[in-house]
């Protein structure tokens, strides 16, 4: 919410700018980590994350309003979905390369990402950005309740256990089943810049969460790794689909003097069912298995799509 109140005051390519410096930083610290004793190098790792994550809290927020304004509005559905390509053609390959990179050590993978970043800042510092309209004459917190208020009233890590203990499988099984979801949200992203969806979005958005609930219900009783990888790249392409609608209403629907703390609102929700996601399925795994514990975030996302065709009848109709 700081970050979106943020990107709304202060320049975004300028936010953008410095948090890329500070992440360019922390890949120095921890390229640096790998010379140095255990709990030293534990300490490193773990300071360099928590600024990762606060750098994290704004340059989302900032990067998705700063993009609404370099693309005219009628090509906006087709940017996002080039963007999202991007995003997931970097999720295979990024790994990809770092698997080999890390042949030479783990300081190498730092080291090149450093570099990658430096060309990142140079590339946003450099690039022509419209000027930024800044919100003028309210507070932070104000600014925060005001975006809170829009988005209220515009309701528009179990992987390595299967690969081991139920596919038996190895490390590049587990590679492959990592990248399955980012090869089948790539696939339709490609489908989706190229014919994007216009009408029905809301029930397109609520058919793919269904989607992946019975993806993910395969996936939990699948014992073989094709069928698995099957499953798990159709669950990344029903969250292409989820993450291209929720964009496009966000960007076309909301105010440019706005953008910015809706954006931090989705990304908030984002990043904390992520986190939250990932700490609701260990202690699940612990009481019901690694099974059970996929079984039950299947289910629970086939019942989230049928109550919000309930909750959000709006939502469906759009």
């Amino acid at each position: 919410l700081v970050g979106g109140q943020a990107a709304d005051r202060l320049d975004r390519k300028m936010i953008l700018v410095v948090s890329n410096i500070g992440r360019g930083l922390c890949m120095l610290v921890l390229a640096a980590s790998p010379f140095f004793a255990g709990p030293t190098a534990l300490w490193m790792i773990y300071l360099t994350s928590l600024a990762m994550g606060v750098m994290h809290a704004f340059s989302p927020a900032a990067a998705s309003a700063l993009f609404a304004r370099l693309i005219p509005r009628d090509e906006l559905r087709q940017a996002i979905a080039w963007n999202s390509l991007g995003f997931q053609g970097a999720a295979i390959l990024g790994p990809a390369i770092a698997g080999l990179l890390y042949i030479a050590g783990p300081a190498t993978v730092y080291v090149t990402g450093f570099v990658l970043t430096v060309i990142s800042i140079y590339a946003i510092a450099t690039a022509h950005t419209p000027q930024h309209e800044h919100v003028r004459g309210v507070n932070g917190r104000a600014l925060i309740v005001e975006g809170l208020r829009y988005v209220r009233n515009n309701r528009i890590a179990l992987l390595p256990v299967f690969a081991r203990d139920i596919l038996h499988t190895d490390t590049v099984g587990l590679g492959l089943l990592r990248t399955a979801p980012a090869i089948g949200a790539a696939i339709v992203a490609f489908m989706l810049a190229t014919r994007p969806l216009t009408r029905h979005v809301g029930g397109w958005m609520l058919g793919a969460i269904a989607v992946y609930g019975v993806a993910m219900i395969g996936f939990a009783l699948s014992t073989l790794i094709i069928l698995s990888m099957a499953m798990l790249a159709i669950t990344g392409a029903a969250d292409m689909i989820s993450v291209y609608i929720r964009q496009s209403i966000i960007q076309l629907s909301t105010p440019q003097s706005m953008r910015g703390r809706v954006s931090s609102v989705e990304f908030m929700f984002i990043s904390a069912s992520n986190e939250l996601g990932e700490f609701e399925s260990g202690v699940a795994a612990r009481f019901l298995g690694p099974i059970g514990a996929v079984l039950m975030g299947g289910i629970l996302a086939l019942v989230t799509a049928a109550s919000w065709f309930k909750l959000f009848p709006e939502l469906s109709r759009t």
